[in-house]
């Protein structure tokens, strides 16, 4: 086949990122160009990748230092809602996220149409939980990639995205919805006069995207899907099985202590590093213990002094080529950490705070791949005590050792390619 042009609009976000660029990288292999249309403070991420990056301004133009600060200065803005339950954050994180999610679809439109004219894609994939018009009315086959929890596309029978309710807590179900509705219906009713403006058809209460007519690309792992209603037509929908980017290798330094310890990696994502006192406390306990961590302390490395000498922090690491090395992983509940866990079989405790974390931790829990524990509401006995069961709990270990064995067969980055390619 002759070249084709692939374009991904991911979110402006670490793991919608990330995850695009595993997908690209399969694409090109393929022979065909791949290219990324970005938030500015992202056009320099993908570039690293070795991609062509187009700049969609998704909000009021400024610099990408000072995006980057707004979305930092957002985040940390918000950290005493991480105490809050899902239902009582919808009052104020996601209230507010979806203000500003609104807010990028009204600014793509202005630069959209110009880039893709620019670009001329033969497909067009989108990470992203809202509609783009431009994207949808260019005239070439668009895929809805789905990189958070799969309950993005909605069923009656499962929790509403975001929730983190259990899967048979219906009343959990039912009191969300409603509240959620009640809440944003002021956010969708503007919304819903953006897509009147663009002659697109208005959406029901609680809806700001669609499932694509062609096809859409769902990286969550099969082995921890939810029982749907209404099952999802396999001829659109197609599970990925995460999709693990190819990184650099990574050399575990040595550690001044416990150099022979499990080892045990620890990330609340390039956002949730600022919340640096919980990462203080998890770091005094780690180093009362016989572990080893390597810590992701992301733009705080300056906040951490006397650290234990069984405890290795840094600004980043290369997730991918980590986590195959360590017994345990800690972390927020973001899709790449999920999937990536359970595509290298590794057992993990989730302290989610916003978002689909919610959704992933308590998923987590109740498929027997990890545990699911309240972000500041533990002792030191009780983490060490999770971690040891990460170690020891023959049940879970079996139980990843296959998730992880399917995943790694699906090659889910490849699996995607195709699927590409054969809309071309």
């Amino acid at each position: 086949m002759a070249q084709k042009t692939i374009a991904f609009f991911p979110e402006a976000a670490y793991g919608p990122a990330l995850n695009s660029v595993g997908i690209a990288q399969a694409v090109e292999a393929r022979g065909h160009k791949a290219v990324f249309l970005s938030d500015p403070g992202f056009v320099d991420v993908y570039k690293g990748y070795g991609f062509d990056a187009y700049p969609v301004n998704l909000s009021e133009p400024m610099p990408p230092e000072k995006m980057a600060k707004f979305w930092e200065d957002f985040i940390n803005g918000h950290i005493p809602n991480f105490r809050k339950s899902p239902y009582d954050q919808v009052d104020n994180y996601v209230k507010d996220c979806w203000t500003a999610i609104v807010d990028s679809a009204k600014w793509a439109q202005k630069d959209l149409p110009g880039v893709l004219a620019q670009i001329k894609p033969d497909v067009i994939c989108v990470d992203n939980v809202v509609l783009f018009p431009a994207i949808k009315q260019f005239g070439v086959p668009w895929v809805r990639v789905i990189s958070c929890s799969e309950n993005e596309i909605e069923d009656e029978d499962i929790p509403p995205h975001l929730s983190g309710c259990g899967e048979g807590d219906h009343a959990c179900h039912r009191a969300y919805r409603e509240h959620f509705n009640d809440v944003i219906k002021p956010i969708h009713d503007d919304f819903n006069q953006f897509l009147t403006s663009t002659n697109e058809a208005p959406y029901p209460i609680g809806q700001f995207f669609e499932a694509s007519p062609y096809l859409n690309l769902l990286l969550y792992p099969e082995a921890v899907k939810f029982r749907r209603r209404h099952a999802l037509d396999p001829k659109r929908f197609q599970y990925l099985e995460g999709c693990v980017r190819k990184e650099a290798a990574y050399a575990v330094p040595p550690f001044a202590a416990n150099n022979d310890g499990p080892l045990v990696y620890v990330s609340f994502g390039s956002l949730g590093a600022g919340d640096t006192e919980l990462l203080k406390r998890v770091i005094a306990a780690i180093g009362k213990s016989p572990y080893r961590a390597l810590v992701n302390v992301g733009g705080y490395v300056d906040q951490y002094s006397d650290l234990p000498p069984n405890v290795i922090v840094d600004g980043w690491f290369p997730q991918p080529s980590v986590i195959p090395q360590v017994d345990a992983v800690i972390h927020h509940g973001g899709n790449n950490s999920f999937t990536e866990c359970l595509f290298f079989g590794k057992p993990a405790i989730i302290m989610p705070y916003v978002w689909d974390g919610h959704d992933n931790a308590t998923r987590v829990e109740e498929t027997g791949h990890g545990f699911k524990m309240p972000r500041y509401d533990w002792t030191d006995a009780e983490l060490l005590a999770r971690l040891d069961a990460c170690l020891t709990d023959a049940a879970m270990k079996a139980k990843l050792a296959a998730t992880s064995r399917h995943m790694q067969a699906q090659n889910g980055p490849e699996k995607a390619a195709g699927l590409l390619e054969a809309l071309l």
